[in-house]
């Protein structure tokens, strides 16, 4: 069986959870790789709506571990609570593992993160402030703490003490936060440990263990391509590697343990926080796709900005995570439109036309999008569970897709529930098909 690393392939909240749900079913262990709980994923079961930040999209399958991997930044009271909120539900959460040696988010990572953007004002990158940044700099700094160090009294404030020396200055009008005391923080976090020890675990053996004896491992990813913090929309970028190169490193895997990619990709684009967005619509459009499609943020309730299918940055996407399936989600918004239009170039400034994705941030700010015009469709399509019945025009529409990027569209999503969703036989593997 395979090891399928699913990703975002534009700026985030593409659906991704979703398709980790229904690839789940059959498999043995789902890894999120990388992120903190500045993501958020949306599962729809039957009239229940589970929305997960921290804890893998599989955890709703009994059967199936489900594993926080050494790339994530964990913020021990978000998932501890996430943890109490499933369980409240009937969600059995004995699958759940949290690697050793993922870094933990701190208290003082969230007021450096709540700092910076204050004082960037109107050039805030728009982060979920969250501390997620700030963690992993402390990660790279080598000042981070780790899942394992909540194990050990002494190690934990020793290495507390370490990352506060050197952030003394910018922490000093937080000084009287309760929460910034050495004791307290070491004794607060001494109990999550507590709480946390049953799942803490060596997740690259468990891992390993799995794809070994040949079963399936499901890498998921959070936030989208175009976010990633080398090859994304840099400085408006999340702080880690949402990228499939990223699930090897963030998992503890080899690179010939993974066997497929996903790329999950809205049927229009979204965005949130601020960043170049060549295709979006700032208009009645954009707004009725909004409103159509609910699109507002999991974890931040932010309305997100809207605009058109982009293939400039899709195809980009797909080379750089190197697909080899495409889900495409929220199909169903698009019904209605006499024409859908769909980016397939760039206009600079300057007039030029290219046909990539600008390797330069001021080209990428001052890019609009060239469009193509593809026959709408007026047919309400959610209850379509196969291709043959689907409208023409929008299987014409899921074509050119998988034309212009070169990448088969093997899943397609008409509507929230985990039922919701076409299957194209011809390109899904066997796993997808089954």
């Amino acid at each position: 069986m395979p090891g399928i690393v699913v990703v975002g392939a534009q700026w985030g909240d593409e659906g991704k959870g979703k398709i980790v749900d229904l690839l789940a079913e059959q498999a043995d262990a789902v890894i999120r790789f990388q992120g903190g709980n500045n993501a958020g994923h949306t599962i729809v079961r039957g009239n229940e709506t589970f929305k997960f930040h921290l804890i893998p999209s599989g955890i709703l399958y009994p059967a199936t571990r489900c594993v926080i991997g050494n790339g994530v930044v964990v913020d021990p009271e978000i998932l501890t609570q996430e943890i109490d909120g499933l369980r409240a539900r009937g969600v059995d959460m004995g699958g759940l593992r949290i690697s050793a040696n993922a870094h933990l988010i701190m208290p003082y990572h969230k007021l450096l993160d709540e700092a910076g953007e204050t004082r960037l004002g109107k050039a805030e990158i728009g982060t979920t402030r969250r501390g997620i940044g700030p963690a992993y700099a402390d990660k790279a700094a080598r000042l981070g703490v780790r899942v394992q160090d909540l194990l050990d009294e002494k190690i934990l404030k020793k290495k507390i003490a370490a990352a506060l020396h050197p952030k003394s200055l910018t922490l000093r009008p937080y000084d009287r936060r309760p929460e910034l005391d050495l004791q307290s923080m070491t004794e607060e976090y001494l109990t999550y440990g507590h709480r946390l020890e049953q799942h803490i675990a060596d997740t690259s053996r468990l891992a390993w263990d799995v794809l070994d004896s040949g079963g399936l491992v499901i890498f998921e990813g959070a936030q989208g391509a175009l976010l990633d913090i080398d090859h994304g929309t840099y400085p408006f970028v999340t702080s880690s590697n949402p990228i499939a190169g990223a699930a090897c490193v963030g998992a503890g895997v080899g690179p010939r343990d993974i066997d497929e990619v996903w790329g999950v990709a809205k049927a229009y684009v979204t965005r949130v926080g601020a960043g170049p967005f060549p295709t979006e619509l700032d208009d009645d459009t954009g707004e009725l796709i909004r409103t159509r499609g609910g699109e507002f943020g999991t974890t931040t309730g932010r309305s997100r900005r809207t605009g058109w299918l982009d293939l400039v940055a899709l195809r980009y996407a797909s080379r750089l995570n190197t697909l080899t399936h495409l889900a495409l989600t929220k199909l169903d918004v698009l019904s209605g439109f006499d024409a859908i239009r769909v980016c397939n170039r760039y206009r600079g400034p300057e007039g030029a036309e290219f046909d990539h994705f600008p390797y330069h941030q001021t080209a990428l700010h001052h890019a609009v999008g060239e469009y193509d015009e593809l026959e709408g469709w007026s047919q309400d399509i959610t209850e379509c569970r196969s291709e043959s019945d689907l409208p023409r025009a929008a299987r014409e529409y899921l074509d050119y897709v998988a034309r212009a990027t070169g990448v088969p569209v093997a899943l397609v999503g008409v509507g929230p529930g985990r039922d919701q969703i076409v299957r194209l036989g011809r390109e899904a593997s066997a796993v997808a098909a089954a």
